[in-house]
């Protein structure tokens, strides 16, 4: 049987809700349109109108199958009720908060091996905006400095939900000055990219994993697959890294990057009438 593999799509945080929201509405109509049944998992979140919130936003786009999945405990990770509600969900959406809370409360469940599995086999899209962004790939930044200086203990690592293992996800990236601890985040083990989502903007990861920049910001690359020299291994603590050959690339939106070949191309220009 042809896998068939959903859409990745981590949101940088704070987009855009209520005028033009170009993501939330993209979202959907990947997910299925007025025949979408999002879960929306909340779990990250401390405030109780999370959930219904993006119920409402999801209604007003057109989206009336949006439901909450409000996991505060592991036993609700148990709940046959609920996982027979995401076993038919054609999308999921893992609001902002606190990833730790995400990692700690779903990591190792029968909801993180559904939504693994089924990303993966049974076309399931899964969106998040920022610590719903975080939690998507392998390795998870569980929290980390400001700084664009990549520093030997500037960032601490937790596994995340392994959809996938070609990134490493970090948020709110322009606005909370990132880019030093994403780059520490690679320099640890460089095989993976460093996708640094600023808000208001999301990469779109399709089935082939191409990353497509949606929204009113940049999405910074980091891609360490020409890395010549990491000096990870030998500097003390909180001490500046040397990175020699780190390659960076800034996309807006219609830009691309092909996560398989690491080949980034720019928006295609408007047509001239």
């Amino acid at each position: 049987m042809t896998e068939n593999i959903g859409f990745i799509i981590p949101i940088g945080g704070a987009e855009e809700k209520v005028r033009d929201a170009s993501i939330l509405r993209k979202f959907g109509e990947i997910a299925g349109g007025e025949d979408a049944r999002i879960a929306i998992i909340p779990t990250a979140s401390r405030l109780k109108d999370t959930a219904d919130r993006y119920i409402n936003l999801f209604a007003e786009l057109g989206i009336p199958g949006a439901f909450s999945l409000p996991y505060e405990t592991r036993a609700d990770c148990k709940r046959s009720d609920w996982l027979d509600k995401l076993s038919n969900a054609t999308a999921v959406f893992m609001t902002g908060g606190n990833q730790l809370r995400l990692s700690t409360l779903l990591g190792g469940t029968r909801v993180a091996d559904m939504i693994r599995e089924r990303n993966a086999t049974d076309g399931l899209h899964v969106a998040g905006t920022s610590a719903g962004a975080s939690i998507m790939a392998e390795h998870m930044i569980a929290y980390g400095d400001e700084g664009p200086t990549p520093r030997s203990d500037m960032v601490t690592l937790v596994p995340g939900l392994g959809l996938t293992h070609r990134a490493i996800i970090d948020q709110h990236f322009g606005q909370r000055n990132r880019l030093g601890r994403l780059m520490t985040s690679l320099a640890y083990n460089p095989r993976p990219i460093g996708i640094g989502l600023d808000e208001d903007t999301a990469a779109f990861i399709d089935q082939e994993r191409k990353l497509t920049v949606v929204g009113s910001g940049a999405i910074t690359i980091v891609d360490p697959s020409d890395l010549e020299f990491s000096s990870m291994d030998s500097v003390k603590r909180h001490e500046a890294v040397c990175l020699i050959n780190m390659r960076l690339h800034v996309l807006i939106e219609g830009c691309t990057f092909d996560m398989v070949t690491r080949q980034a191309k720019p928006a295609p220009m408007p047509e001239i009438s």
